[in-house]
């Protein structure tokens, strides 16, 4: 019986460590898995910049209308935020695509993180400084002297400080609070102007029935690419022709979301328990022109575009050396 019961337990445990090989294999984070020609889909994960809303449209149309099932693909969309940057989520190997702001970009490259811009979404930056219309605040010299809400790190940041470097107005004199996400301080007349997204901030104090002043970064010259796709240069070595399939398939999915906004807004739904139908298909509509939907192909990534942006981050010390710009973005897998 010892015997027996012996050769049964290496049995066991040798069928149990074939399972635990073979499930390690099928789950390897830093590639996907699936195999196209034969039929399977291949498993891909892509982590959102922030949560789940109409500003990722394109990607949750790409899901549904089966635009990645057609390139080979299930993919998995993951929320962002504070607790799940995308750029360490991706670097990590743990993901495969992210999204994020293209200066995050840069600043990674900068540290040795091997991240590589596939596609720029928002092509023009949907971050603006705005105020309650009577404040009687429109540009950006009637700051000075004034208290303004500040969002401090990341695109936001840099945006507002090329800001007032172009307009020529001296930051030390314009007081600063550090902005979070409660509108109640410009609301409530404690900061004269607040930085936000002309497609959900302002949205949200219009819909409260306040009118608003907008001040944008284009007035001032000032236009970094905000949403942008990417993805390892791992990824890209082992599995170009994966990596194609993915950045078309989601500049299709956006393509069709331009063309069908309320439907496109009606997806995102499904991924966020607290959105409302009216706020997405406003949200949807308020991004279109943030797409530069006439310069086709979507998503293609100009190299003076990111030339300017490095050259503000530079300036502004959030960047201390010039990055190889052909290692920091491609525009190959989009045409």
């Amino acid at each position: 019986m010892w015997k027996w019961s012996r050769k049964s337990l290496i049995i066991l445990m040798s069928a149990l460590v074939l399972v635990l090989t073979a499930c390690g294999s099928n789950n390897t984070p830093s590639s996907a898995t699936g195999d196209g020609e034969t039929g399977e889909l291949k498993k891909v994960i892509l982590r959102l910049k922030w949560v789940h809303q109409a500003q990722f449209a394109g990607f949750y149309t790409a899901v549904e209308k089966g635009f990645y099932k057609e390139a080979g693909l299930d993919v998995e969309i993951r929320p962002g935020g504070a607790d799940f940057p995308s750029v360490q989520m991706i670097a990590s190997g743990a993901e495969h695509f992210g999204v994020t702001g293209a200066d995050q970009i840069l600043m990674a490259r900068e540290k040795g993180v091997p991240v590589k811009a596939l596609s720029a979404i928002y092509r023009k930056t949907p971050f603006v400084l705005f105020s309650l219309k009577n404040s009687g605040i429109t540009k950006m010299e009637d700051l000075v002297g004034q208290k303004i809400g500040v969002k401090l790190g990341g695109n936001e940041e840099l945006t507002y400080r090329a800001m007032v470097k172009n307009a020529g107005i001296d930051g030390t004199k314009v007081e600063e609070m550090p902005a979070k996400y409660d509108l109640s301080p410009l609301l409530s007349g404690q900061v004269k102007a607040w930085p936000g997204y002309v497609i959900n901030e302002v949205l949200a104090v219009q819909e409260q029935g306040n009118e608003v002043n907008i001040i944008e970064p284009n007035d001032y010259d000032i236009n970094f690419y905000a949403d942008t796709l990417f993805t390892t240069e791992d990824i890209i070595e082992r599995d170009p022709e994966m990596v194609k399939s993915f950045v078309q398939a989601s500049m299709k999915g956006w393509s069709y979301a331009i063309e069908n906004p309320e439907e496109a807004a009606e997806f995102g739904l499904k991924y966020g328990d607290k959105l409302t139908l009216d706020h997405e298909v406003s949200m949807m509509n308020a991004s279109i022109p943030l797409l530069e939907p006439e310069n086709l192909p979507l998503g293609k990534m100009e190299s003076e575009a990111w030339e300017v942006l490095q050259q503000n981050l530079i300036d502004l010390d959030f960047l201390k050396k010039e990055q190889k710009l052909e290692d920091v973005f491609s525009n190959e897998f989009i045409e």
